[in-house]
């Protein structure tokens, strides 16, 4: 464990042997992390995958660190068809730790398999139609695209449970029950698996019963040597039958004029699905050159990095495995992760090129990346986490030493003062008072700076 105030190794002692710091509640956070990592581990083992998911998120909230945690993270996503999750948790793994790590071998292997790529660029494209075919309430043509994303990714949980939905829907119960089934053989305790099949069952049961209530509605009995069925309501009402026999033949009406209109209503169904699907495809056309654009953009930051591999200086290695963190990160919409891996890039490093890029997405992931910072920061403060207070205020002060009016600069002047360290608060209480005089921080500034 790396001591947060000198950052020097402090193994698993309760005090750095450095600096003297107390580490007793990082040391009590890491086991927690590592609690919840074995849960998630056990979890995972007996294919409660969902379960396994919940139990790793909660280890990385006590840990973004925890490497086997969100390696196993990624490898559970994986199992339940969910690439794209996967990869982006691999992704972030490597940013923290370059070395000694397997979500590399993870990531070499899906980058090797182009085919596989290729498999996933088309599931997530098929998935995505099948969706908005639910949306326009064309169900059967949902049913299609779903039965084709599982046979490219038989492993993708939501696809199953999509499917089963429709099926129910349709009142095909058996062959929901059975894609059900498919689904709890990949996660075995998933909340909206087990709920769906609760309702088909209910269903099946319901169905059972009202059969039986129709077999018992019918009678039968013997004339000569025939054996005679009929509904019993109609069984010693003359009346009733001739009631019956008049509303066939109403009914047989109605068909014979329906007949003579449902032309003209396929006839506008078809148009009408037309429409649709131009619509559907100017939708997908899009989306999918969206997709391909972030793709090729991946490719070819790799491209450059393989390129430098044998004649870049580590600075710039660096830079280009940061800026690829980053614009994955970004594309997930993870604006935090993204921001901690492209404050590591060093534009200088970076070719024509991959400094588009990283002017183009940087100044969106600021804004939110340094806000979070600042907010943190704040709330750490008043908390009295000044040790914590300094790691959050630190980066967005060396961002922009005047960021809200000074106020990034005070209160982390104000977190070394109340850490026993005014000789590192003082130039930060100096900055406030010669660029915001008359304010009341900057008044508060002179006070400090004079009592010392």
């Amino acid at each position: 464990m790396i001591c947060y105030r000198c950052n020097h190794e402090a193994g698993n002692a309760a005090t750095c042997p450095v600096c003297g710091t107390d580490l007793s509640v990082f040391l009590k956070i890491k086991r927690m992390s590592n609690l919840y990592y074995n849960d998630g581990l056990q979890k995972a083992e007996v294919r409660n995958l969902s379960g396994a998911i919940i139990s790793l998120k909660k280890s990385l909230k006590f840990n973004k660190y925890n490497i086997d945690a969100r390696n196993l993270l990624g490898l559970v996503y994986y199992e339940m068809g969910e690439v794209v999750d996967a990869l982006s948790e691999w992704v972030i793994s490597k940013s923290y730790q370059q070395d000694d790590n397997i979500a590399g071998r993870y990531l070499d292997e899906l980058r090797q398999n182009r085919a596989q790529l290729d498999a996933i660029n088309q599931t997530i494209k098929k998935f995505n139609q099948a969706i908005l075919y639910c949306k326009q309430d064309s169900r059967d043509l949902a049913i299609i695209q779903l039965k084709k994303v599982l046979s490219l990714n038989p492993k993708l949980v939501r696809g199953h449970q999509l499917l089963a939905l429709l099926y129910l829907q349709e009142d095909k119960l058996e062959q929901a029950k059975k894609t059900l089934r498919n689904a709890g053989k990949i996660d075995a305790n998933n909340t909206i698996t087990l709920r769906y099949l609760k309702e088909v069952n209910a269903k099946l049961r319901e169905k059972g019963s009202l059969r039986k209530k129709k077999e018992d509605d019918l009678i039968s009995y013997q004339s000569g040597n025939e054996t005679i069925i009929m509904p019993s309501r109609f069984q010693d009402s003359s009346l009733s039958a001739s009631l019956g026999y008049l509303l066939i033949g109403l009914l047989i009406g109605a068909l014979c004029v329906g007949f003579l209109l449902v032309p003209g209503i396929e006839n506008k169904a078809k148009q009408d699905m037309k429409d649709q699907m131009v619509q559907v495809n100017e939708t997908l056309s899009s989306n999918a050159q969206q997709i391909q654009a972030q793709a090729q953009t991946i490719a070819g930051l790799e491209a450059q990095i393989a390129t430098l591999q044998g004649q870049a200086t580590p600075e710039q290695g660096s830079s280009y495995d940061a800026l690829l963190s980053g614009y994955v990160a970004y594309v997930a919409n993870d604006l935090m992760t993204a921001g901690v891996s492209l404050e590591k890039v060093d534009s200088a490093h970076l070719s024509a090129s991959a400094l588009e890029l990283y002017n183009s997405i940087w100044p969106t992931v600021a804004v939110t990346y340094y806000e979070t910072l600042y907010n943190s920061g704040y709330n750490s403060y008043n908390a009295e986490g000044f040790a914590e207070a300094i790691n959050y205020f630190l980066p967005v002060v060396n961002h922009d030493m005047s960021y809200k009016d000074g106020s990034a600069a005070y209160y982390l002047a104000q977190c070394y003062r109340k850490s026993g360290n005014m000789e590192a608060a003082k130039p930060y209480y100096q900055y406030v008072i010669d660029n915001y005089p008359g304010t009341q921080q900057a008044n508060t500034s002179m006070n400090y700076i004079n009592e010392n």
